[in-house]
């Protein structure tokens, strides 16, 4: 069994015989129901890579990552499969005040099918379930309302709006084609730089046709249609059932003293956020 087949094993999704739109979306939905946004390797000190095998053999083995590792290894998916796919520089912005441009801290994906361009993009956590005809317009997919406007900030390229009830402002990506090894220096950034929002929190997050299940530290909040629903985990046993009931994560190669010593760190934190006002 090739890689190919394992990751089509780990999506659900059987070996397409062509490259359609149908599958494109049915692949895209797997995904991001499958495999999590999840940041854990960073917290337990283990460096990763961001090369299209090493993800993709990631992602085999039950694990996911952030946008580096899920939108380079569905590329090269996506590519061996057939399809058009062209890799752009990007910028997400978790604020308004944030400035706004492609300045790197996101890979995003194009594929070009039929006379038609879709951004596509599983990493994005709480983004999209299904991609989007690269146009002009907005688009409801479960509790989110997104839209798609040419970009002023990257210019020639596009700016994807987030819902106001989502993680971050906007994402820019400029229209220009890269090379994932041009992500490698703002990879080490993110994952070991003391201001990283990845260094800083633990998070797992995972996307359903209905909302999308979000942990951050010890906290685990649901946030659909109804509204959003939070609770705390106060135990290392319940913690990590969470991880791999609800965000399928494969955690068997942590042995005992590193699961302790990541709760007690991830538990500590929270106790400190919570004493600070949770600010």
């Amino acid at each position: 069994m090739t890689d190919v087949d394992r990751y089509l094993a780990v999506l659900g999704v059987a070996r397409p015989a062509a490259p359609t739109v149908e599958v494109l979306r049915a692949l895209h939905r797997a995904q991001v129901e499958r495999v999590a946004y999840e940041n854990l390797d960073i917290h337990l000190g283990r460096p990763t890579g961001i090369g299209a095998a090493e993800s993709v053999a990631r992602i085999v083995r039950g694990r996911g990552g952030y946008c580096f590792h899920l939108n380079g290894a569905f590329a090269a998916l996506l590519t061996t499969l057939g399809y058009d796919v062209t890799l752009h520089r990007a910028g997400v912005q978790g604020t308004p005040e944030d400035p706004a441009g492609a300045s790197g801290n996101h890979l995003a994906l194009t594929v070009r099918l039929d006379g038609e361009r879709w951004l596509v993009d599983t990493g994005l956590g709480d983004g999209l379930y299904e991609p989007l005809p690269l146009r002009e317009g907005s688009h409801t997919q479960g509790p989110f309302t997104y839209a798609l406007t040419p970009s002023v900030a990257a210019p020639g390229g596009w700016r994807f709006t987030h819902d106001p009830r989502g993680s971050f402002t906007a994402m820019d990506f400029a229209p220009e084609p890269v090379e994932l090894s041009s992500f490698a220096a703002e990879h080490v950034r993110l994952s070991t730089s003391p201001e990283s929002g990845f260094v800083r929190v633990l998070t797992a997050q995972l996307r359903d046709a209905k909302g999308i299940h979000v942990l951050r530290g010890c906290v685990l909040r649901r946030i659909d249609a109804g509204g959003t629903e939070e609770r705390t985990i106060d135990s290392a046993d319940d913690w990590y059932d969470l991880l791999a009931g609800v965000f399928r994560l494969d955690l068997t190669d942590v042995d005992a003293p590193a699961r302790e010593e990541l709760w007690h760190r991830v538990h500590t934190a929270h106790q400190e956020w919570e004493a600070a006002g949770r600010q």
